[in-house]
Parts: structure tokens; sequence; C-alpha cells
């Protein structure tokens, strides 16, 4: 489940109720990851609340403060008996620098592999769950070479770079400056209080109050590669697609258009 940010903690929480039903309900066992913020104890107070009202009793905070934590067998055990994993928001790169690569990473990779838990990520959460993340940069009204740069994330989800409170702050111009640049990959902006659901191997849904825009810029002509810092390319033949709240599509059934987007986000992965 990748959320853009700001999903609502105090009313309907129909973005957080999603979480917790696909997880088998509120009697299973939840941990939240809040390592992408430096206020790990205001942020895990919000949620907290929230899925206690959703009548989640067993919910951890697991604040993974440094590599040496996310190397602890006793805190990795966490995870590894989770039903329900939620990473919060932040910074993305404080996230995987902390995680990646040690055993809470390999163990969130087991959990979804391996036992089917649920995976959810906001904000810093959801941009760090993909292969390539988006790290920082920022663009005025147009794109921009080298406004934006890529990380390395956590690939839960391979081949596409995520974008979140994508409407909100408009981020379009930074999305397709990385599709620019990288049209291998897929870039995906998800709107405030909206998750894209993605299950392996069966399909996607867009569920919330937003939507999931999707730049494709595999058969995209620029001239990016031969413009200096800051210029402003030239792109043509971007394909964008726009799935609104209550879109879903299983594998298989998406119009062509679709279909490699669908083929990308599905592809079950495996463990090394």
């Amino acid at each position: 489940m990748i959320i853009g940010g700001g999903e609502d903690r105090t009313d309907d929480k129909n973005v957080l109720t999603r979480f917790v039903e696909m997880a088998g309900g509120a009697e299973r066992r939840f941990v939240f990851i809040t390592t992408a913020s430096r206020v790990p104890d205001k942020v895990w107070e919000m949620y907290d609340t929230a899925f206690a009202d959703l009548g989640v009793a067993a919910r951890k905070h697991l604040h993974l403060d440094s590599r040496a934590d996310a190397n602890n067998p006793e805190l990795v055990a966490e995870i590894e008996q989770a039903d329900g994993i939620f990473m919060t928001g932040g910074d993305q790169k404080r996230l995987v620098a902390i995680i990646g690569g040690t055993l809470a990473d390999e163990a969130m990779h087991r959990a979804l592999i391996e036992r089917g838990a649920v995976i959810a990520g906001t904000s810093a959460g959801a941009s760090a769950m993909s292969n390539h993340m988006l790290a920082d940069g920022k663009t005025d009204l147009h794109p921009e070479k080298g406004a934006v740069h890529l990380g390395a994330g956590l690939g839960l989800i391979n081949r596409v770079v995520i974008d979140q409170h994508f409407s909100q702050r408009h981020r379009l111009a930074r999305l397709l400056t990385i599709v620019a640049s990288n049209p291998h990959l897929l870039g995906i902006g998800i709107d405030e209080d909206t998750a894209l659901i993605v299950t392996p191997g069966f399909g996607i849904e867009v569920i919330g109050d937003g939507a999931v825009t999707i730049a494709d810029g595999r058969d995209t002509i620029t001239n990016i590669a031969d413009l200096p810092q800051h210029g402003c390319p030239e792109l043509i033949d971007v394909r964008l697609h726009l799935l609104p709240s209550g879109s879903r599509y299983k594998t298989g059934e998406a119009p062509a258009p679709l279909a490699h987007f669908m083929h990308i986000v599905t592809h079950r992965n495996t463990l090394s």
C-alpha cells in the first residue's frame, strides 16, 4: 500500500481502515516504523490514537534509530511476526540510510514475499519503497535537467520512482524530469489521502480522495542529454495515465496502454 501522505487519521480513516483489513483485521499484529522522522514520538502518538480507534490492540512502535537497531534481532523479530508493517513519513534518505541492507530490510522483504504481509508506506515511507528512490530536488513550472536526484531505495517495488503529495505540491514537472532522464523507469505520483494498492501477481487498486498519476517515457523523444544543467528539455510523446480513486485492474485485464505499468508493478519479487 503506497500512500501519498496526508491520509485521514481522525475522521473516516478510509486508507488506514483498508490497511487493517488487508492485514487480516484488527486482531492481527502491526508494527509502525517511524525511522524517517526526527520527531518519532510525536508521529507515533498520531498513529497510536488512529489505530486504537480502529480497534487494533497489538500495535507496536518500532523506532529504529540506528543501523545497530535495524540489525537487532529482538527488534527485527517484531517485523518478522507482524501482519501489517507501516512506514511513516519524514525523510526518505534517513529511512533508507538506517534500514537499507539490514536485517530489518530483509525481514520486510521476507514478510511480503514469503508470508504475504501487508507493507504500507506514507509520504517518505512511500518514496522509499521503490528500488530507485526520489531522494531530493524540486522544479518550478517546467521540467529542469539536474533538478532532481535519485538514490537507492528499499526495492519492495522495482522500475518505478514514487512521488507523494503529488497534486497538492504540484510535482508533475519533477516527475517528468525523472522520466526524461530515466526512460526505463515509470514515474508514479500519488495524491494526499490516496493509496495505490499493489497486489503482486494479481492487480492494482486506487483508494482515497485523490488520484494516481503515471508518467511513461519509454517512447519519449527528448533533447535532455544535450542540454546544459538547469535547461528545460523538449519532451515529445510522453504517455500520462490518471487513475482516480476507485480504479481497479487485474493483471492481464488492463487496457493496452496500461499493460506495461501493470506488468512492472505486479511482477513478483524474489529473494536473492
